[in-house]
Parts: C-alpha cells; structure tokens; sequence
C-alpha cells in the first residue's frame, strides 16, 4: 500500500532537516574549536632538536587558533613512549604529535613488538622543518674530519659516540659512519637530545652526529666543534664547515625531518583546520626564519604528500637497518 503524498514529503523534510542541523552543528563546532588548550606531544626530552622546533611552532600555532598549545615531552623507550601516548590519544583535535625520523620511520622497525600502529594509528597532518646532522666533537679534539678519523683509530674502542637513543637519528648517523671510516667507537645512547648535547660538551662522550638544531648554539659558541655536516651541500649556517662526504667520507649523508600527526579519527573538519593553520603559520617569514635560525629548513605539504613521504622514508631507513643489521639493544 502507497504512503500518502503527505507523509512521504513530511519524512522527506524530517530528514532534510535532520541532515542540515547536523551540518550546522559540524559547522558551528569547527568554528569554536579549540575551545581547551591543545596538547603537543614530543616523544624526546627538552632541549632536543625536535623539541625546539616544535616549541617555536607551539608558540605560533597558539597565536592563530587563540588557544595555548601546551608542549608535553615525552621521552622513553627510544620515543616510543610519547608515540604510543599519542597514538592512543582521543582523536578530537586537542592531541597533536610532533614527529621526526627517527620516532617514525627508524626505531618501529627495530621492534619486534609495537603496542601502536605508525601508519595506522596516526594521521600525517604535514611537514613543517628538515634537517641535516652535524658532526660535533669536543673541542679537545682534532679539528679537521679527516684528523679525527685518524686519531679514532688509533686509540680503537676507545671513543664514545653518544646518541639519543637505540634507532634514533643520531644512532643511525654514527652507524653510517662507523661503516664509511672503519672506525671503532662505543655507542653510549642517553635520554634524548638534551643529555646527547652535555655530553659531548663535558666530554662524557667525545663526539655526537645529531640534528644541526640541537647543537647550532653550542657550535657557535665554540662549546663543541663542527667537524661536517651531512646533507648534500654546506649548511648557510655553518658556510666555514665542509659536507662530511666533501670532507672525505664519499657518499656519507644524514638527513631528517620533522612533521605534525594527529591520532586517526580526527573529525575532518577539525584535522582540515589544523592542517590550514599549519600552512598559515608556516607561512610568515617571521616562522620561517626562526625556523632557519635552528638550522633547520620549513616546509608544508599536503596530507597525502606527507603520507607517501613517510612510507618512501621507511623504505630508504629500513635498507639501511637491514644492511647494518642494526637491531634494538
């Protein structure tokens, strides 16, 4: 039996609306949103690289929504610790990551286990800053990269190299290295970024290949010295210091980014919104040049395009890993 006429475009009409206040809703919570605070999770202690450069970008990001962005260090477990929390984070837009190479792409491969998915359980928003690593050694030390090489084998095991952990960026580089020169040095890993740095500058550890924004101040301030950096041509900052692979050590090279993530599920709307106001900040020359001040170069992209950068970089590090069969210690 046919509904009548009446009926059929009452229900119509009931679900038009239906449909309009929930777009209106969506729309009005875009709109207010944020409403709290927004957390940032780093997976490295204070003072690391990834650290400063998500700071600066805290500041800047809570400027544009009109909302404080609280910084949360989460160092541990090689990051993923600060990984795994973000990772299980409420997927409502007040829980953001600050991710890097190494927290992404290089320590998930050395675990047997993980209690998160990277891929699966985090959303790329974008990229915001690359980097390239820096050799740095006591000033004690040879001054030139090849001088240093010759004195590190010449007192064989003696040598600490200190990292920020098992399978991190700075662990990877002094892997390279060791590889490239024949050198035989102890890996000494500390708690993130900020302990690798002291180290080097007392000498605990007499040299360090890490994230250029970690240490820029330091070399500048003559705390420890640049001996080579590792991308593919000199650092503006550094014009005076060589490439490591200019410097002798042919095809050495040791880059690495840092970008924003959000936990999967975001409401569109609102990942839409952060990931506009990301291009928005990152837009400003004020950002950009503190950003380059670090060391370290800003750049955006499309959550797609940081979506197959990530897997093109797990593939590159994962031939790597395999190569040096490096593996968790």
């Amino acid at each position: 039996m046919r509904k009548p006429l009446s009926m059929t475009l009452t229900l119509v009409l009931l679900v038009s609306l239906s449909l309009f206040v929930e777009v209106a809703t969506s729309a009005a919570s875009v709109a207010q949103f944020p409403e709290r605070p927004i957390r940032m999770i780093v997976p490295q202690g204070i003072g690391a690289s990834t650290d400063i450069l998500a700071r600066m970008l805290a500041v800047k990001f809570a400027d544009a929504l009109g909302q404080q962005m609280v910084v949360d260090n989460r160092a541990g477990a090689s990051g993923m610790i600060g990984m795994e929390l973000a990772a299980r984070a409420a997927p409502d837009g007040y829980t953001l990551l600050s991710t890097s190479t190494g927290f992404q792409v290089i320590v998930p491969q050395l675990r047997k286990k993980l209690a998160f998915d990277p891929f699966g359980d985090l959303t790329p928003i974008s990229l915001y800053a690359v980097t390239q690593s820096v050799l740095v050694t006591h000033p004690s030390l040879p001054a030139t990269l090849q001088e240093f090489i010759a004195y590190a084998k010449a007192r064989s095991g003696k040598l600490n190299i200190a990292s920020a952990g098992t399978g991190t960026q700075s662990h990877l580089a002094g892997v390279q290295f060791k590889l490239a020169t024949g050198i035989d040095v102890v890996n000494v890993p500390y708690k993130g970024g900020g302990p690798l740095v002291a180290a080097v500058i007392a000498n605990e550890s007499q040299f360090s290949i890490s994230p250029l924004p970690a240490y820029l101040s330091h070399i500048l301030a003559k705390r420890v010295r640049a001996l080579g950096t590792g991308g593919n041509k000199r650092s503006p900052h550094l014009p005076d210091v060589p490439t490591i692979a200019e410097a002798g050590v042919t095809g050495f090279a040791s880059t690495g980014w840092v970008g924003l993530m959000a936990p999967r599920g975001t409401p569109r709307p609102i990942f839409d919104k952060l990931h506009a106001t990301l291009l928005k900040v990152m837009s400003e020359p004020e950002v950009r040049q503190l950003i380059e001040r670090q060391g370290a170069e800003p750049v955006t992209g499309t959550p797609a395009e940081f979506s197959r950068f990530i897997r093109a970089e797990w593939d590159r590090y994962g031939q790597t890993i395999k190569a040096a069969r490096i593996t968790a210690e």
